[in-house]
């Protein structure tokens, strides 16, 4: 079945749940944009969705990525594909103007990127690392740098990725060996080797902006001793042309479970040259930028996919007659059956939460990185260090869960290829390990984002949602979630009074506190929602009822432990 674009519902969002024009009202960046942009943009978004990434993602999973000598080949089409992204500005949407971008919301782009990752995940991830890539030399490059790579970065002409883990240093980077030598001229040379390098090669772009993480020859032991190096396939000249083949060449791609099409590459490094970017010893704090970006990224690869589960299951569950229904008719559309109802249910709650979630956040970013406020950027930085790690992996574990729940509603026949579910749930399970393991954002959220700071981020997330409640009406819903948050502010002070001296603790209730507290935050987004549109009340009380108890037995979980 062809993509159908969830337009209304992002709509619904952006203008009616967030408001995002009053929201971004004393925004200078955002004050030519409106309402009516983000629709056309959304539109588009999907007709390009549908009608360029969608009929090459299948054959593109089947054909893979192909590694020879060095030189990798996407799958057939994916070159066209990649043009016509270029050319039809997807890649430029939230770059500074100031380099050749359109300065949109990150609140509309996650909607954007949805759709993209909902019809061919693998093509997405490209566009993906070369924006993370853009936007940390945007932050940390200096002048000089900034115009010599960011108007062809930000066209899609050139494209970028993110070189950081080694073979014997997975999630642990501050393990990582790769060297950095001065150079008289103000360079480095760079030498090492770097595995699960996403777009680390390929055939679509004219040249690729590594940045890669290496150690200075007097550098400190651990995360303390790492830089940034700008590290380019092809040198650039002065005045803006390509030179010379740069030492840094890929060894070989993995063959994977899923993204097939996406080439996750060995980079090798020769006394490659690079140029340091952000300062000495600065490498992992600059780095966290395009780490963060990726995180709520990856987190909307979970999302999309869930999505395009959603509507082939929704549709083969109209059209596929087995059984009797309850009503007498025999044979039935699954449709009909309350199982069938209770999984795509279950889908379409998740999707549409995780949704809101993802433009909330993203009017967070916004804030932080465009307001003129400085207690407004405060905040919003805050609140975006907290829901980012929740976002990442709350997106994914669910998106896999939406994936294969959508695979079960085809039965046997989404266990084959042609009808194209299996491939989704491939292309789901890397989301949950990549960009920092779920583990990993579990315990950047208990740790640092909890206990680290005395649940200042928890208090703030609270204090948010209870005066957003205020102009919700009174129902038996908005009773359940005020005891909710009830609940998880005794459980969080709860794992703070314990978990400052007890760090095992933090291990082990880590993942089950993360879920805790996205349930709870779905379930303020489906009040949200439900008190701005009666459409959603089904919907939204299906998740209140069937979905929100999940944290009655993750209460028990922690408390036991707590115990």
């Amino acid at each position: 079945m062809q993509y159908q674009a969830p337009v209304n519902d992002m709509m619904f969002l952006l203008k009616d749940v967030f408001n995002i024009q009053s929201k971004f009202a004393g925004i200078e960046d955002f004050s030519e944009f409106d309402e009516d942009l983000y629709a056309a943009i959304l539109e588009e978004a999907g007709k390009f969705s549908s009608g360029v990434l969608q009929p090459i993602n299948q054959s593109g999973d089947e054909e893979g990525c192909r590694w020879n000598d060095g030189i990798v080949t996407t799958p057939k089409g994916f070159k066209e594909a990649y043009q016509a992204f270029v050319e039809g500005g997807w890649q430029s949407l939230t770059a500074s103007p100031e380099f050749g971008g359109q300065g949109l919301p990150k609140a509309l782009h996650v909607l954007v990127e949805e759709m993209f990752y909902s019809t061919n995940t693998s093509f997405c991830l490209y566009g993906s690392l070369t924006a993370g890539a853009y936007h940390l030399l945007q932050a940390h490059a200096d002048e000089q740098m900034k115009a010599k790579y960011l108007p062809n970065m930000i066209s899609g002409q050139w494209s970028g990725s993110m070189c950081l883990t080694e073979a014997h240093a997975g999630s642990d980077l501050g393990l990582l060996k790769s060297k950095a030598e001065p150079q008289a001229d103000g360079s480095y040379k760079i030498s090492g080797s770097k595995i699960f390098i996403t777009g680390g090669e390929h055939d679509m772009a004219e040249n690729i902006i590594h940045l890669v993480l290496a150690r200075l020859p007097d550098a400190p032991a651990g995360p303390k001793g790492i830089s940034l190096f700008l590290v380019p396939k092809f040198m650039v000249n002065d005045d803006g042309t390509l030179g010379e083949r740069n030492g840094i060449k890929c060894g070989s791609i993995e063959h994977k479970m899923g993204i097939k099409a996406s080439s996750t590459c060995v980079m090798n490094m020769d006394e490659a040259v690079g140029y340091l970017v952000g300062g000495v010893h600065q490498g992992l704090r600059c780095m966290f930028t395009m780490m963060n970006l990726e995180r709520l990224s990856i987190g909307i690869q979970g999302i999309g996919l869930g999505e395009m589960a959603y509507q082939q299951a929704d549709a083969y569950a109209n059209d596929r007659l087995q059984g009797r229904a309850t009503d007498g008719q025999a044979p039935a559309p699954i449709i009909k059956h309350g199982d069938v109802q209770r999984m795509l249910m279950s889908m379409q709650a998740y999707n549409q939460a995780g949704r809101a979630l993802a433009v909330w956040l993203g009017s967070y970013l916004d804030i932080a990185h465009h307001s003129a406020d400085h207690a407004e950027v405060q905040k919003a930085n805050a609140m975006a260090a907290l829901l980012t790690p929740i976002a990442k992996a709350f997106f994914t574990d669910m998106g896999y869960e939406v994936c294969t729940t959508g695979q079960q509603c085809f039965g046997g026949h989404g266990y084959v290829k042609e009808w194209g579910m299996e491939q989704h749930v491939r292309d789901a399970r890397i989301a949950q390990i990549y960009e920092g393991t779920n583990g990993i954002q579990a315990l950047d959220l208990v740790g640092r984002k909890l206990v680290a700071n005395d649940g200042a981020y928890i208090d703030l997330l609270l204090e948010e949602v209870a005066q957003d409640m205020q102009n919700f009406a009174d129902s038996e819903l908005k009773s359940t979630l005020q005891n909710k948050l009830s609940e998880l502010k005794e459980l969080s002070q709860a794992i703070i009074n314990k978990g400052k001296t007890d760090h095992d603790l933090q291990q082990w209730i880590a993942c089950d506190y993360l879920h805790y507290v996205a349930l709870v935050i779905y379930a303020y987004l489906w009040l949200k929602m439900f008190n701005k549109s009666y459409e959603k009340q089904t919907l939204g009380e299906f998740f209140y009822k069937r979905l929100l108890p999940r944290t009655l037995a993750l209460k028990a979980s922690i408390e036991n432990q707590l115990a």
